[in-house]
């Protein structure tokens, strides 16, 4: 089996700062790829769709936004593993998902983020 995939926004500098800490500190056993370098057709996404959250493509599984992110942190040593096991559980990741929208909403305004990084007024994640 291939190793699971997690897509991000590689134009977002707030994503991408992201991105690298999980590389180079939380180093899951998943690819960790900007959106923009990704097979989408191979992995069963779309542009619409890795523009609105993060996603985790493990085989047939295929997540997103908070729960990508559990999937993700369950893929690394302790106490990564923990914690993405927390967020699983669905009471918090019913809590995450406001948070996680409020944030790409916000993501231009976060550390490391930049005007490039501001979704559309018309984007899909801002409508929750």
């Amino acid at each position: 089996m291939e190793r699971p995939t997690f897509v991000y926004d590689g134009d977002c500098a707030f994503c991408s700062s992201c991105a690298r800490f999980i590389a180079r500190r939380i180093r899951p056993d998943a690819q960790v790829v900007a959106w923009q370098f990704a097979d989408l057709t191979a992995l069963g996404l779309t542009e619409e769709q890795v523009s609105a959250a993060v996603y985790y493509v493990a085989g047939p599984r295929t997540t997103a936004g908070p729960a990508a992110i559990a999937d993700l942190l369950r893929r690394a040593a302790l106490p990564w593993r923990a914690a993405g096991a927390t967020l699983a559980l669905p009471p918090i990741t019913a809590v995450a998902w406001p948070i996680y929208r409020w944030v790409a909403r916000n993501r231009h305004r976060m550390p490391g983020g930049t005007a490039a990084c501001a979704l559309p007024p018309n984007h899909p994640a801002r409508a929750a």
